[in-house]
């Protein structure tokens, strides 16, 4: 898809949920681009952000029937999802709709003990419910996917291609279990898994264990970042940008590979710039490829296929 928004034909307007992160400002710039007004909806307690010349109105992550309330007021026909999300309400704190009532026990039962894909599969299900389509960021924004390959100055080495390898296989497993969405690997061996605390504080867990000498000083390593296997696109896409890379620096790693095509790079300008700056790759791989789809030979055993 190329044409950006064009192609969706809209009849009513478009909401952006607006978690944590620079992704919803992004999005609300593309859409505007596109020739939409968007409707912004920054979640309280979560969105950092600020939406200035957009209309934008608060809300309480659990209250459905507010959603549902600012959804007909403003004629909201299509709803993204976007920007992070860290704290998950409270089950007493759920404020549902009659619309929303058929699919409330799942919700308890998946905020209780459901990982965070099926938390957000639940999520559209209830904002579908209130008669609006779901859309994916991607849709809003395609320019924001990744590409296959370098998208910068340097690429990864043999050895680096190894550890991509290794990352990209703890990456996928990791996603099949819906826990996370991202691995580090120093020569070969698994030093980091992506957890509810997210990337960044993931690769501060790094940059300590190296400062404590339980990672190798010689060798530099690799963040892999994937889609769960089982992801609906249309939400909590992989994501890099510029804190990626600072913190990938800090961490002592050789460079980023994210998944071309089901993955976001914000701002990669600015991102490329200081990876550029700091030597350190990032790179777009496609996991169903020998090799990953990069150029250069093909690392021993088949690739990342």
């Amino acid at each position: 898809m190329t044409g950006g928004l064009s192609s969706l034909e809209p009849k009513g307007r478009l909401a952006i949920i607006a978690g944590n992160g620079s992704l919803p400002v992004h999005l609300a710039e593309a859409a505007r681009a596109a020739g939409e007004n968007p409707f912004i909806i920054p979640l309280r307690n979560e969105s950092d952000q600020r939406f200035e010349g957009f209309e934008t109105a608060s809300a309480s992550i659990a209250d459905i029937a507010g959603f549902d309330r600012l959804f007909r007021e403003k004629r909201i026909d299509r709803v993204v999802l976007s920007g992070g999300v860290t704290r998950r309400p409270d089950w007493r704190d759920i404020r549902p709709n009659w619309k929303a009532l058929r699919k409330l026990p799942l919700l308890v039962r998946t905020l209780v003990s459901g990982g965070d894909d099926a938390l957000l599969q639940v999520a559209i299900g209830i904002i579908e419910a209130q008669g609006c389509r779901v859309i994916g960021a991607h849709e809003i924004a395609p320019g924001l996917l990744a590409r296959t390959g370098p998208l910068g100055a340097h690429s990864p080495s043999d050895e680096d291609r190894r550890d991509i390898e290794k990352a990209s296989e703890a990456a996928r497993r990791l996603g099949e279990l819906d826990i996370g969405q991202g691995a580090v690997s120093v020569g070969g061996r698994i030093v980091a898994l992506e957890g509810v605390e997210g990337t960044d504080r993931m690769l501060e867990r790094v940059a300590a264990l190296r400062v404590e000498g339980r990672i190798s000083a010689r060798r530099k390593g690799v963040l892999v970042k994937l889609c769960k296997p089982q992801q609906d696109m249309r939400a909590d896409l992989p994501a890099v940008g510029p804190s990626t890379v600072a913190n990938a620096v800090k961490a002592g790693l050789a460079g980023v590979a994210i998944e071309a095509g089901r993955a976001l790079v914000l701002e990669e300008e600015k991102m490329i710039a200081a990876a550029d700056a700091a030597g350190i790759f990032v790179c777009g791989i496609d996991p169903g490829l020998p090799n990953g789809g990069l150029p250069d030979g093909e690392l021993p055993g088949g690739g990342l296929s």
